[in-house]
């Protein structure tokens, strides 16, 4: 159930009904940021019964005791479950959930459950993604029909989104840190529950979030970030290397990826690299445009907004993120083990995305659950071209409170029909992110990944 409208609900229905136009924040809209508004355009006030807190900052400091480099300590340890839903009294909470959580009751009725936690708003970025929030709410654009940005850099381009394309785009530019070494791997169980682990080391250099990055620098460059990933393991999959260069005006420059292949030797474009082409060694769980909830180019889809709702979903997920689990620990047949992950009631945007006539995806239809005080999408409901639910994907976050920022520690991907999923991000048996490194625009080329992919 979506909220009453209110006047900003009024304004985002006005601007749906005019598709391609995009309404730049007003001086009134602009000064509720940090006001009634977090710095980022969540609602800082709590929700009517309580069960939602105000947001009073989030955690903006690593607790006592932790260590860069650590599988950060649970801050919320001694919090206790409210109640926990499962088939016996699934219809009593189907309000607060996605249709694809319900589908995933319904696929594993004996089980699947969602232990329910008190809700903390924990998400947290650094004053100076805040400042340039602020600063160019007043300037930042959509362009060619959403499929690019301008005249924004650093913070949340629509903090006041006014359509689904601007709601999304805050998504794919939230902060994540700047420059960054991710550590771990994947793993496809059966759906008897056997799997291997994918093994990857992973750069992310985001040229978008730097502190002193510009509209007009940003704009010459027309990059936003570089990936690189290698595979380390198995055996047969090392050494294989993946480099994208995501561009802020996608239709000037597409998205540029190169692959190396260990068995050529050799360094080759990837065009092919976007949309529903298979992910890497996903064994087709997923899309390439599935990675991090939802990335790359919007242009297949018409995008729209349809409000605010309260849903229970991953959040805060330290147990699930602890370097005393095994990956025995959490992984088993059809989903996760539910008694490592932590569920809470948050506002979440919802974007519903649905494929434009003369285009192709397997996708049809689309719905992502964006959380309010990250932007981050945490529920994505994945429907086929006969219209039912093919795909539920879940982003398990938390605060990683050294940079600060709101981040996914583990991305789940379930295939309904299969009955299987994909466990992208497990790193509770590997060294923890790095988001202290310098890496430079010389890491990120075709010789260097060439290089990556002979270690």
């Amino acid at each position: 159930m979506f909220r009453k409208p209110t006047m900003l609900a009024a304004t985002i229905i006005t601007m749906m009904a005019a598709p391609g136009a995009f309404a730049k924040m007003t001086p009134e809209e602009i000064a509720r940021l940090g006001a009634d508004l977090t710095p980022i355009g969540a609602e800082k006030a709590g929700n009517a019964d309580g069960s939602i807190p105000a947001w009073t900052g989030g955690i903006t400091k690593p607790p006592a005791g932790y260590k860069v480099g650590m599988h950060h300590p649970d801050p919320f340890a001694d919090d206790k479950t409210l109640f926990t839903i499962d088939k016996t009294n699934l219809d009593k909470h189907k309000d607060k959930l996605s249709p694809g959580q319900v589908a995933l009751f319904e696929t594993y009725p004996d089980t699947f459950k969602m232990h329910i936690y008190p809700t903390r708003r924990s998400a947290a970025y650094p004053q100076f993604v805040y400042d340039a929030t602020k600063k160019y709410a007043a300037t930042a654009q959509l362009i060619e029909d959403g499929n690019g940005i301008k005249d924004t850099a650093i913070g949340i381009p629509f903090p006041i989104p006014k359509n689904g394309l601007e709601a999304i785009w805050n998504h794919l530019l939230r902060y994540r840190g700047l420059s960054i070494a991710r550590y771990g791997g994947q793993a496809m169980p059966t759906a008897s529950g056997s799997y291997n682990i994918i093994g990857f080391d992973e750069q992310l250099l985001v040229k978008y979030s730097d502190p002193d990055a510009t509209p007009a620098e940003l704009k010459e460059s027309n990059v936003l970030f570089k990936f690189k990933q290698k595979v380390t393991e198995p055996a047969r999959l090392a050494g294989t290397a993946l480099l994208v260069h995501e561009t802020m005006d996608q239709i000037l420059t597409p998205r540029q990826a190169w692959t190396y292949n260990t068995g050529q030797r050799r360094v080759r474009r990837a065009p092919n690299v976007a949309y529903d082409a298979p992910g890497t060694a996903s064994d087709s769980l997923r899309t390439t445009d599935d990675f991090d909830m939802f990335n790359g180019s919007p242009n297949r889809y018409n995008w729209t907004l349809k409000g605010k709702q309260e849903l229970y979903i991953p959040y805060n997920s330290y147990k699930l993120h602890s370097d005393k689990l095994k990956y025995d620990d959490i992984l088993m047949a059809g989903h996760v083990n539910p008694e490592h992950v932590r569920y809470e009631k948050h506002r979440v945007w919802v974007v519903e995305a649905n494929l434009k006539e003369g285009t192709r995806h397997i996708y049809k239809k689309r719905v992502f659950y964006i959380d309010e005080d990250s932007w981050q999408i945490h529920i994505a409901d994945l429907y086929d071209n006969r219209d039912q639910m093919y795909r539920v994907a879940m982003a398990h976050g938390l605060n990683y409170y050294e940079v600060p920022t709101h981040w996914s520690t583990l991305d789940v991907y379930h295939d309904l029909n299969s009955r299987r999923y994909l466990a992208i991000g497990l790193d509770n048996e590997e060294s923890m992110y790095d988001f202290s490194q310098s890496f430079q625009d010389n890491e990120f080329t075709q010789s260097a990944l060439r290089r990556e992919g002979r270690r």
